[in-house]
């Protein structure tokens, strides 16, 4: 830890919304008057998603430089491979845009022949995919996977039924998927989640005009139904606000102001578990006109953190936040757990492990258990001398990478810290390194 927090950072696009943008781009009817659509500081996944969508010919790349990517909305390609020269469809590292692409090709090729491949990255192609194909079976669609994984085979034409489906898990990737591929369903497509998800799909395809909704934890789509595209703003990524909000709640001498992060609902958790541990954030609300609230967020040091226990709902609400709120965590005066986290131990890498790893390297008392972890956390201040900096395994995860930042930052760690692998922070916030640097990381 060195120095004090007082900066204004400017966030990358949020990736949830700027890849669904970007969806839609291939699935929609086009205003020809309508600007390109423009992404601010996109991430290594947004780019991975658009240069997959301009490969089934749905935009056209206009200009990808560090700091925007504007694209152009063809609208549906007119094309998709063929059995014998299939076309592939090379995802990078998202799971996100994978599995909504999949959907969406799924509806596409509803009404027309074709063979489109998606596949991914090494990482990628070892995460679960069946999930997503067995509803998108269930409803006509031919899709298969590779031993459930990537690549994904979806050929066409196939025709899709309006369903009620009952999601094992409360995703909004598999809920995305299945909404994407209903918009060329004729009737009624239920979606019905066992807990609360995210609900970006929905406000995005009801701001393009199309009949869909939520009601606690089931959406309904009526199809089928044709986007008419339009611009609206992207918000910064509230992912990636998470790490300055913890640094900032942790630090004891910290002034953050992050400028119009997006502020969905479905989406704050964080903010109010910090507040409860004690944490001072203030929320300024921006003026919008398009289906994502945003708003600038500042945060300064807390006083004192206690400790918070984390289970259940709130877990999945939590579940991409969890390795940078263990800092939070460790950062507290007591003992915090985390329950009902299992699938952290299937995202980009076995989340809870490496937590519980990194947090050991910082000299916090924590115990792993198979479904999160036991921090018995104690407020630091001042980092003892070390000859060199304690090496973490990310096992080239993102929010690994900067949890351990935020861990040596913020004062949590006992001694410095550094991650194996920088360059995978490029998937979700490619500037993170320069931010952390100019904060005196």
């Amino acid at each position: 830890m060195q120095g004090r927090l007082h900066a204004t950072i400017t966030l990358p696009a949020d990736k949830s919304v700027a890849q669904r943008a970007l969806i839609a781009c291939a699935l929609g009817d086009i205003d020809h008057d309508s600007s390109p659509l423009s992404i601010a500081r996109p991430s290594a996944d947004v780019r991975s998603t658009a240069r997959a969508v301009e490969r089934l010919g749905g935009l056209q790349i206009e200009r990808d430089e560090p700091t925007v990517l504007d694209v152009t909305p063809l609208g549906p390609p007119a094309e998709l491979g063929t059995e014998e020269h299939p076309l592939q469809v090379d995802c990078g590292n998202s799971g996100t845009g994978m599995r909504l692409l999949a959907g969406a090709v799924a509806g596409l090729l509803a009404t027309r022949p074709g063979h489109v491949i998606l596949t991914g990255d090494e990482s990628l192609s070892a995460r679960p995919m069946e999930r997503v194909a067995a509803p998108l079976r269930s409803m006509g669609a031919y899709v298969r996977t590779t031993d459930g994984h990537a690549p994904l085979h979806i050929t066409g034409p196939h025709r899709l039924v309006a369903l009620d489906h009952h999601l094992p898990v409360p995703s909004a990737q598999l809920l995305s998927a299945v909404a994407l591929a209903g918009l060329a369903a004729s009737g009624t497509t239920r979606i019905l989640l066992p807990g609360p998800a995210r609900d970006h799909t929905e406000r995005m395809l009801a701001h393009l005009g199309v009949e869909i909704s939520r009601s606690e934890t089931t959406t309904t789509l009526t199809g089928p139904a044709l986007p008419r595209l339009r611009p609206f703003p992207i918000p910064a990524d509230i992912s990636a606000a998470a790490f300055w909000m913890v640094a900032a709640t942790v630090h004891p001498d910290a002034d953050l102001t992050l400028p119009h992060v997006g502020l969905n609902p479905t989406r704050t958790a964080l903010i109010s578990v910090l507040r409860e541990m004690g944490a001072r954030i203030e929320v300024y609300p921006d003026d919008t006109l398009g289906p994502e609230p945003m708003g600038t967020i500042r945060v300064r040091s807390a006083h004192e953190l206690t400790p918070i226990t984390i289970a259940g709902s709130d877990t999945a609400d939590l579940i991409d936040e969890l390795p940078v709120l263990a800092v939070a965590m460790a950062g507290a005066r007591g003992r915090s757990t985390l329950a009902d986290a299992g699938e952290l131990r299937v995202k980009e890498s076995d989340r809870i492990d490496l937590t519980v790893a990194m947090l050991r390297s910082a000299g916090v008392e924590v115990s792993e258990r198979e479904d999160g972890w036991v921090i018995d956390g104690s407020p630091r201040r001042h980092q003892v001398q070390a000859e060199a900096a304690h090496r973490v395994r990310t096992a080239g995860d993102h929010r690994i990478a900067m949890a351990t930042v935020i861990a040596d930052l913020s004062g949590v760690s006992e001694a410095p810290l550094e991650v194996d692998d920088r360059e995978c922070v490029a998937v979700s916030y490619p500037g993170f390194f320069s931010d952390a640097r100019a904060l005196g990381y």
